[in-house]
């Protein structure tokens, strides 16, 4: 009888087969709603560059719909906007992706999560996928409401979740936002 074969790090051909470069751009298709950069860089816990990790987005459109069967909320998604997306991390660890700031969209307990962006990491020595959440710095009111941020106790592990804003690149608004894999100033991961 055969038996599973164990879970194996991300090997060499990995990013090779799945990079797909476009895809970093949410709003290729005509998306609807204010466009945004998100930048950053990964790091491992010595605080260097991980010039191979693979990072997928996902996150609601402009008016808070997900372009999925099971939001099943009155309204309709937006059609030119998939809500994923896919990047590499370059030989300096550095990632892009444009996308459209999200609108809120309902918690769990009847009220609203504050505007976000779903963020999965794959990189060589981990098993496991690391799963996180980008929100915005300049929407401190939101952010003050959404259930995950307020059950973040520490205040600098809640600060790891929050995207900067810097200067806008051709006249759209772009965040900052790092991921630390392990280690000082670690990225809050979550368990899902």
């Amino acid at each position: 009888m055969p038996i599973p074969t164990s879970s194996q790090t991300i090997g060499p051909f990995f990013r090779e087969g799945l990079n797909r470069p476009t895809w970093a751009d949410l709003t290729r298709e005509g998306a609807r709603g204010e466009p945004i950069r998100i930048v950053g860089s990964v790091l491992d816990g010595e605080g260097l560059a991980v010039p191979d990790a693979l990072l997928e987005v996902w996150q609601a459109d402009a008016q808070g719909r997900f372009a999925d069967p099971q939001d099943t909320r009155s309204g309709v998604p937006d059609p030119h906007f998939r809500g994923f997306g896919r990047g590499c991390t370059d030989p300096e660890g550095a990632f892009a992706f444009r996308t459209v700031r999200p609108g809120p969209v309902p918690g769990a307990d009847g009220g609203l999560q504050a505007p976000h962006i779903n963020l999965t990491v794959f990189a060589r020595g981990l098993l496991k996928r690391l799963v996180t959440r980008i929100y915005f710095n300049d929407l401190d009111e939101a952010n003050a409401i959404d259930p995950l941020l307020r059950s973040i106790a520490d205040a600098g592990v809640r600060a790891t979740l929050i995207a900067q804003r810097g200067a806008d690149v051709d006249g759209e608004a772009t965040y900052r936002f790092n991921v630390v894999l392990q280690g000082e100033g670690e990225t809050a991961f979550l368990a899902v």
